[in-house]
């Protein structure tokens, strides 16, 4: 059996991108899947897909800025498979655009997505994890965690913190629960069409098309993290494309 097989995998924003392709790959490999994202169609659609395969999977309607939405996530795990093994936070926001645009809402917004939405998972998880003995955070942040380009301020400002909230959280978590952080490059994903700044959705466009790698990449580096023996702790992924400066 891998070290896939059987487990109770969350995953956040698993409606498209990184978080439904993470979703599929691990149910291939026999994961047990609680999907959680704002659009329950695309959801709905993707359990379906995931049962016609022979695979289980549930869903339930999530906006991680809610901490209540995260605790029902978790709580749906442990009723319908009775405990959790992994949470993916996946869920993130990149309305990325000069600071000089003064887009103050949508700064907001990413620090309540992309920072308070990881918080409230780990809130919700934590203590699962704790209880069980056993648990294993992933969290997707992102190559801007490492370097701040212009217009990118406030997007890498929240990634930056992802990964030093997941530096916290690996140090106080002991020898039983394990934490990682993977960290994407330009990836295929609908990422630009977050900005509100035509100029910059132009320029991520632009460079998606040109370089960027499958959301498909993004599963398979959570995979093997997940896949580990319990001893190991994969902590930091970074996957990009090879173009990518």
């Amino acid at each position: 059996m891998s070290g896939i097989a059987g487990k109770v995998v969350a995953v956040t924003g698993a409606s498209s991108g990184i978080g439904a392709a993470t979703a599929l790959l691990l149910a291939e490999r026999g994961a047990r899947l609680v999907l959680g994202a704002r659009r329950s169609g695309r959801l709905a659609e993707l359990v379906d897909r995931i049962e016609r395969a022979g695979g289980a999977a549930v869903q339930l309607r999530t906006d991680v800025t809610r901490r209540e939405d995260l605790q029902a996530l978790v709580a749906l795990a442990g009723e319908r498979f009775g405990r959790l093994d992994v949470l993916v936070g996946n869920a993130g926001v990149g309305t990325i655009s000069p600071l000089d645009d003064l887009r103050v809402e949508e700064w907001d917004r990413m620090v309540d997505v992309n920072v308070k939405g990881v918080l409230h998972g780990i809130a919700a998880a934590l203590p699962v994890f704790r209880a069980q003995g056993t648990g294993h955070f992933v969290t997707i942040a992102s190559t801007a965690a490492f370097r701040v380009v212009p217009a990118m301020a406030v997007y890498a400002g929240t990634k930056f913190a992802v990964r030093a909230i997941c530096e916290g959280l690996r140090q106080e978590a002991g020898d039983a629960l394990r934490v990682t952080t993977v960290s994407p490059g330009a990836t295929a994903t609908d990422f630009a069409e977050a900005s509100s700044n035509r100029r910059v959705r132009a320029e991520i466009t632009k460079m998606r098309d040109e370089i960027a790698i499958p959301p498909e990449a993004i599963a398979r580096a959570i995979a093997f993290a997940i896949e580990q023996p319990a001893a190991v702790d994969v902590s930091e992924v970074v996957v990009r494309p090879v173009a990518q400066g």
